[in-house]
């Protein structure tokens, strides 16, 4: 099989001796004679035309050949792109050098993306791995203790069924988390916006709460830039937004210390701006800045003296609250002072897009 470099330097080659031996053909059946001078003519014509089509189809090829192993290489999985696409070679090479450069950018990216994924999809099982052994060894430990004849002993048979009813209780709400996050990321949880008034919703919200809070004696409250019964519209699911501030008020609660105080506070939009603010303040034991970029991790873990605060969350609650307030199109942030609390806060839009 011939190479497109030689039939693009022989065709017109063939073409020339073809046309010239014709015209003399012609030439010497028309005069009745054969001219000397028309022979140097075509002779010089073939070898002026000769280097010319080979550096023509030189020109033209190169880049063509240059291309096939980077669209090989691209197909074998190699990432480089070509440099190509010079404006001295013709705009359909351009054309396709791009496009070549274009592919094996995408599939850079895609394969970039793809280990990414495969990381977090390793990382995902470890920590879900985990976070299911903790709690069905801890079931499996006191019912192989009650088994053992702990059962007979009513000194501390009813504390390990209540312990193993805790776990299982722990492992019932880790299973639900993961649910919730899986149909979020995977957009199978469907959001039903509509616009409501935002300021009786918290302070609903916040009596519902007040009893959990009674039980460490924190005082909770509700404030704001507004007045009690001026209405503050947003657009947003009511059901997944109480699930945010029961998760955001829910931990406030386990991280402060007794008699201690939470403020939810409200603000209210400005004329320059169509968003409004909700804040979660604790008198809590604060968090490092070192954690707070990735406190809305799945599975983040802070530090051992918060832990040890705490009583057993799934650590998945953050980022729940993550993916809701995005759906929203709004944003989630934390601001913290080891020892002195944090703020937890996120904003909704007051109206649809």
């Amino acid at each position: 099989m011939t190479s497109l470099r030689n039939r693009s330097f022989a065709t017109p080659v063939f073409f020339l001796l073809v046309t010239l031996t014709a015209g003399n053909i012609g030439l010497d059946w028309v005069t009745g004679g054969f001219h000397d001078g028309v022979l140097y003519v075509s002779i010089l014509t073939i070898a002026l035309g000769i280097p010319f089509f080979y550096f023509h189809a030189k020109r033209l090829v190169h880049p063509i050949e240059d291309l096939v192993p980077q669209a090989a290489g691209i197909a074998r999985g190699r990432l480089e792109v070509s440099n190509h696409g010079e404006d001295d070679i013709p705009k359909e090479l351009q054309y396709l050098a791009k496009a070549i450069n274009e592919i094996g950018e995408k599939q850079a990216r895609d394969f970039t993306a793809m280990q990414k994924l495969e990381r977090i999809r390793s990382e995902f099982l470890a920590n879900v791995s985990h976070e299911l052994r903790t709690p069905i060894f801890a079931v499996q430990g006191f019912l192989e203790t009650l088994l053992d004849g702990a059962v007979d002993d009513p000194t501390v048979n009813r504390d390990f069924l209540e312990r193993a009813q805790g776990q299982a209780g722990r492992l019932n709400a880790l299973l639900s988390d993961l649910i919730d996050i899986s149909r979020i990321e995977s957009g199978e949880m469907r959001m039903s916006f509509r616009i409501f008034d935002i300021q009786p919703f918290l302070r609903d919200l916040m009596r519902e709460m007040l009893g959990v809070a009674e039980q460490k004696k924190i005082d909770l409250y509700f404030t704001g830039n507004v007045l009690p019964h001026h209405e503050v519209t947003v657009f947003g699911d009511k059901e997944r937004l109480k699930q945010v501030m029961v998760n955001l008020i829910d931990n406030a609660i386990k991280y402060s210390t007794s008699e201690g105080i939470i403020k939810i506070e409200l603000l209210n939009q400005t004329p320059t701006t169509d968003q409004v603010t909700v804040k979660v303040h604790d008198s809590g034991i604060g968090i490092a800045p070192e954690h707070l970029p990735r406190l809305f991790e799945r599975f983040y873990r802070v530090d051992k003296d918060r832990s040890r605060n705490s009583p057993g969350g799934t650590g998945l609650g953050l980022a729940i609250c993550k993916h809701i307030i995005e759906a929203h199109k709004g944003t989630i942030s934390v601001e913290s002072t080891p020892g002195v609390g944090s703020v937890f806060s996120f904003t909704l839009r007051t109206q649809p897009e």
